[in-house]
């Protein structure tokens, strides 16, 4: 009869227990689910990225000025659309060196050359001159 009395006590605590500890709220039904989950690994070797096209290539042009005139006379430089332009001017006259299209300007003079840097945008074709003589030291001809 004890046994009996200590079963029925221990049902009857693990009922109260349950109604009081269980999850969820007053009316809220609690349901439990179990997820297996399986795995498979496989050793892959990474891709490399896709290789960055190379920047574009700077095209340098340097004009010498003696006497008020380009050495070598006056340059013609093709370019492709997109390609930077560096040009170095330097010269034994004090001037400006103007990019025409690009309005860029840049005073030279003995013992200070200029440098004009620009992105070649406008299709066609520009003249670099010296500017207050009006002499041409270069047509820079961009293509598409």
């Amino acid at each position: 009869m004890r046994r009996l009395l200590i079963v029925v006590a221990a049902v009857a605590v693990a009922a109260v227990l349950f109604v009081v500890l269980r999850p969820g709220d007053e009316g809220e039904a609690t349901q439990t689910t179990t997820t297996t989950t399986t795995s498979t690994s496989t050793t892959t070797t990474p891709e490399p990225p896709p290789a960055l096209p190379p920047p574009p290539r700077v095209v340098r042009v340097r004009i010498v000025v003696k006497g008020g005139k380009p050495v070598g006379g006056i340059r013609n430089v093709t370019v492709a659309k997109g390609r930077r332009v560096m040009l170095f001017v330097t010269s034994d006259v004090a001037d400006e060196v103007h990019l025409h299209g690009y309005n860029v300007m840049r005073d030279v003079a003995p013992g200070e050359p200029a440098q004009l840097t620009f992105r070649a945008t406008i299709v066609g074709t520009v003249e670099v001159e010296l500017e207050q003589r009006g002499v041409p030291l270069a047509r820079i001809t961009t293509k598409p």
